[in-house]
């Protein structure tokens, strides 16, 4: 774990983990907590504060919210594994699989799906895109970025749902932005920026597979405000490897489709997903195949489980259906209860593509 991250427990049994001594802010609760801050550095209107030493963030934190300020503590946010409370995956080398079927006709109004992540490699399936070569060095992805010459734990996290959306989506445009490194980490104020620059021209479909417990069990107002501004768009979140039902952030938010994962029968949740009435969406998450980079056993092909790649299904499937629909529209066209089955605590089972 990093210098940096610290686990707290407020409630006892509900850890989180967070940036030490960081509070996130707007301008107003800046004001407000001046006297505790150290330093400050600020991007579109979030105040990122480090806090003088001694000063409990999340009490902190806590106190501004009742003033009326949107305040939260630098929140870490995790693909998969988690540091706590979930199996530690990996992805296994696969064989090729064939690329998705492009449609007969090229799209003038491609559906675009954001995709928040660790990154993307080039792949046959998309090297020649004009999405991909517009974007491919802001979002390249480092398969060792610690330089140990060892794949980062969750190195090609990226390429691997980029893949599964498009064989769902063959025609949706991807627009990634890279807010986790290598093995999987970001936090909330990386997911903030990120937001930020989504805002002037917002996707149909978001793609978060990462997500946190937070520090109360309560969802952060500034994340929940940044996806807010981002009007007619579909947000699709994971539900995380926690096989608990203590609520996923930012999926357990109610506009927000959380998306659990299903064994790999399609039938019966996985056993490291979350689960709960929050869940809206399942999928198949255990030993699915997909793009990946090339790198030692890998030859760009790989098996992986998670809710996080249960995620990329479900906004694969809206991406799909939003070719002749509002994104909200084909929400609920995809989790339409009269074309799929409902199973208790996972939300509506949206299948593969076959």
């Amino acid at each position: 774990m990093d210098a940096d991250i610290a686990r707290v427990e407020p409630v006892p049994g509900s850890p989180a983990l967070i940036r030490a001594g960081q509070l996130l802010t707007d301008a107003a609760g800046m004001t407000a907590v001046s006297r505790w801050t150290a330093a400050a550095s600020e991007a579109d209107g979030i105040f990122r504060i480090r806090l003088s030493p001694g000063v409990d963030v999340c009490d902190l934190a806590a106190a501004v919210r009742d003033r009326g300020h949107l305040a939260s503590p630098n929140h870490v946010l995790m693909g998969q594994p988690l540091f706590f409370g979930g199996p530690a995956s990996r992805p296994f080398p696969a064989a090729p699989v064939p690329a998705p079927l492009p449609p007969p006709l090229p799209d003038e109004d491609p559906v675009t799906v954001a995709v928040l992540d660790t990154g993307l490699t080039a792949h046959p399936w998309w090297e020649k895109s004009p999405w991909f070569l517009e974007r491919r060095r802001e979002a390249s992805e480092a398969p060792d970025g610690d330089g140990d010459g060892v794949l980062d734990a969750q190195a090609g996290h990226g390429t691997f749902i980029a893949g599964l959306l498009l064989r769902s989506a063959p025609a949706a445009r991807l627009h990634p932005l890279q807010i986790l490194d290598g093995r999987g980490v970001g936090d909330e104020a990386g997911l903030l920026r990120a937001l930020a620059r989504l805002r002037d021209d917002p996707p149909q479909v978001l793609n978060l597979s990462f997500g946190c417990h937070t520090f109360d069990d309560r969802p952060s107002p500034l994340v929940e405000a940044a996806l807010g501004g981002l009007t007619g768009t579909a947000v699709v979140a994971c539900a995380g490897n926690t096989a608990s039902d203590r609520p996923f952030w930012p999926a357990a938010l109610p506009e927000v489709v959380a998306v659990g994962a299903l064994d790999a029968a399609e039938q019966d949740r996985a056993p490291f997903s979350a689960h709960g009435p929050w869940v809206d969406a399942c999928a198949r998450g255990e030993w699915l195949t997909s793009a990946f980079l090339e790198y030692g056993t890998f030859h760009g092909y790989a098996r992986w489980s998670g809710t996080s790649f249960a995620t990329a299904v479900v906004a694969g499937a809206v991406a799909a259906a939003a070719r002749g629909m509002p994104p909200q529209e084909a929400v609920a066209h995809v989790l339409d209860p009269r074309r799929t089955r409902k199973i208790s605590d996972l939300g509506a089972a949206v299948p593969l593509p076959r």
